[in-house]
């Protein structure tokens, strides 16, 4: 039996690999002589760029401004292609992630997008002829402007001195400088993982719905709304184009920028990390296939990874059985998306408490049993 163990992270708890280890022996427990391939997997948040190297890509690290001027380490990837090509994979948490800030309203204003363009810098300078932008759990709600800031972009306000980095300085923008913009932008691929469709601005936009998780106020929301329109009324001006589309919210409005200065697509999130590390060829050598999450809710069934890998093994004809922290769903529901087992941790621990200390021999032993029952 050739098993394909592709879980995403349980969070809290233990990374998709941590995960996809604790799967499989519990699998190997039942089937000793199977071949269990551990594949983690992510739906273009956090966990993208682990999945990226768990697939052969070669992890770096740089010192970048962190989203509140603080320095900090960010790790990234790259990998070359046959062609002379390289594609780097960049996760925006990284550099400009919330959990390097404490979510308050001034820091909400503070917060910006800096460190993740001295990455994406960074991966031109390796030779990356694609990036990768996985753009889950920011700090910032600046619009990317801080991103194109350190790839020469100057804001300016209406006496002509550059703005403070933040979104809370964007409705002071009155003109850009693109003089020094880095030309290689214009020439790269650049996808961008986005799970949302929410607009740039708007009482669906960034501000006024992810504001709040980064400690934005109510009156610190409106200001950055303020602050996404006018940098969307500036960007128009300068390139014509219009960023304020379905999905231009996401991570704090960071796709915007990039869709103004670069050719970059907006795609969704699985499917852009299955096509990048080869899902699909792992799929074709599965006899079973068993995923999971920390918490297998609604949520999960609008498309995260657990989910929207088992319809693809569905589609193939391989069963799926899910083995999660917590199981908020019916069979039924589960049962849609082609999976025909399920189990949960808080079946096998003393307590949810137990469930999150003891994660991997919890996640183990309930593999093992959901099998011998399936």
């Amino acid at each position: 039996m050739r098993i394909l163990i592709a879980p995403d992270k349980f969070k809290g708890s233990l990374t998709a690999a941590q995960a996809a280890s604790a799967i499989a022996e519990g699998a190997l427990r039942v089937y000793p002589d199977a071949v269990a391939t551990q594949f983690p997997v992510a739906d273009g948040g956090k966990g993208t760029l682990e999945a990226a190297v768990a697939a052969g890509y070669e992890e770096r690290l740089n010192a970048v401004v962190g989203p509140i001027l603080a320095p900090i380490g960010a790790a990234w990837a790259i990998r070359k292609d046959a062609f002379g090509g390289a594609t780097a994979i960049i996760e925006t948490a990284q550099a400009s992630g919330l959990a390097h800030m404490e979510p308050t309203p001034a820091n909400a204003l503070r917060a910006h997008s800096y460190g993740c363009g001295q990455l994406i810098a960074a991966a031109l300078d390796a030779g990356a002829t694609e990036i990768v932008l996985g753009v889950g759990g920011s700090a910032m709600t600046d619009g990317g402007s801080g991103a194109l800031r350190a790839l020469g972009l100057k804001p300016l306000d209406a006496a002509g001195n550059v703005v403070p980095l933040g979104g809370g300085s964007l409705a002071d923008v009155v003109r850009i400088d693109v003089s020094g913009v880095d030309p290689r932008l214009a020439g790269v691929k650049i996808r961008i993982a986005v799970d949302v469709q929410n607009p740039l601005f708007g009482n669906d936009g960034a501000a006024h719905v992810f504001g709040p998780q980064k400690g934005a106020d109510g009156d610190a929301a409106e200001l950055l709304d303020a602050g996404l329109r006018n940098w969307a009324s500036v960007l128009r001006q300068a390139t014509g184009r219009d960023v304020n589309v379905p999905g231009a919210g996401a991570a704090g409005g960071f796709p915007a920028s990039f869709l103004a200065f670069s050719g970059a697509m907006l795609e969704g999130g699985f499917a852009l990390v299955a096509d990048l590390t080869g899902l699909a060829g792992q799929l074709a050598q599965a006899d079973l296939v068993i995923t999971g999450e920390g918490s297998m809710d609604s949520q999960s069934l609008t498309g995260k990874a657990p989910i929207a890998l088992a319809d693809a093994a569905r589609e193939r004809g391989i069963p799926v059985i899910v083995v999660a922290g917590r199981i908020l769903v019916t069979p039924e529901d589960l049962a849609r998306h082609g999976v025909v087992a399920a189990a949960q941790l808080l079946d096998v621990a003393a307590s949810p408490e137990d469930a999150i200390a003891n994660a991997a021999k919890y996640l183990a032993r309930a593999t093992s049993q959901v099998l011998e029952g399936a």
